[in-house]
């Protein structure tokens, strides 16, 4: 039976990129304007939080400690215990109105993520890769709004939305080397309520994108048509990641800032919940190599 429940109270300014780590069993988002990381665990207890110098757009764990976050200005590492942040490169130095945004890592352990337009308007966001060793390398440009980088479960096809043109795209992604090629128009959210903000692939090989804006996620089969539709208690919902021992639980983000809608009107903007009983499972999220 589906049941949807508040699973951290605390509201985030705009809650962003969950990660379940299935090594550790739990829990990690963002607050990109917080600008904050938080973990708990399974049951939403031992919350810590590190705090960050600039806004935030994503995490990655690090398969030797630690994360890879993608701040404004560019990529840094974040070390647990003593909160210290080092940048490793900025992505556009000299532009004042892109930042880095969502990410998440391939099956190989790179770490892709794009950046976007502060005022959401203008194509000068570009996506890129971070290699485990630090090479950074630009896979395309031209984008308003980075989001919803993931990938189907043989890793050959990369998934990514720019929410402000509506539309997620599929790449054809070469897992030897990293690089993308054959950019299609994967779904178009012209004719939904909303825009394609965070996502994430099953284990059937399904996409759920989280529907900004109309607090919904869709599922889409693998060849862009609408599967599947789960309401959610607030509009404000941003992205999602499955979790939880059996990796069926969805856990949604979502934010308080206003942005022009009643989001101060919702009394749960800014929660994250846990949605259960939708009957699918997730992928383990990898962690970035370098």
């Amino acid at each position: 039976m589906l049941r949807i429940e508040v699973f951290c109270a605390d509201k985030d300014s705009l809650g962003e990129g969950p990660l379940w780590d299935v090594a550790e069993q739990r829990l990690y988002w963002i607050d990109s304007y917080g600008p904050a990381v938080h973990r708990c665990d399974p049951k939403g207890g031992d919350k810590r939080t590190w705090t960050l110098p600039e806004p935030v757009g994503s995490m990655a764990l690090r398969a030797g400690g630690g994360a890879v976050v993608s701040l404004r200005s560019g990529f840094h590492f974040l070390d647990f215990e003593t909160g210290a942040v080092t940048r490793i490169n900025e992505t556009q130095p000299g532009e004042l109105r892109p930042r880095l945004n969502d990410g998440k890592v391939d099956r190989q352990g790179r770490f892709v993520a794009g950046s976007m337009d502060f005022e959401e308007c203008d194509p000068v966001g570009k996506l890129f890769r971070l290699d485990p060793d630090l090479t950074l390398t630009t896979l395309d440009t031209g984008i308003i709004c980075s989001n919803g980088p993931c990938w189907s479960p043989d890793g050959r096809t990369l998934y990514f939305a720019d929410t402000s043109k509506r539309v997620i795209y599929a790449y054809d992604y070469n897992i030897e080397t990293g690089s993308v090629r054959s950019r299609r128009v994967f779904t178009s959210f012209e004719k939904l309520r909303g825009l394609p903000d965070g996502a994430t692939v099953d284990a059937e090989g399904y996409v759920w994108s989280c529907e900004v804006y109309s607090g919904r996620l869709i599922r889409f089969d693998p060849l862009g048509v609408v599967d599947r539709i789960v309401g959610l208690p607030v509009q404000s919902t941003t992205s999602l990641i499955f979790g939880g021992a059996d990796l069926d639980v969805a856990y949604v983000t979502s934010m308080a800032r206003p942005m022009g809608y009643a989001y101060h009107r919702e009394k749960e903007a800014g929660c994250l919940f846990a949605v259960h009983g939708l009957g699918v499972r997730g992928l383990p999220e990898p962690r970035f190599a370098g």
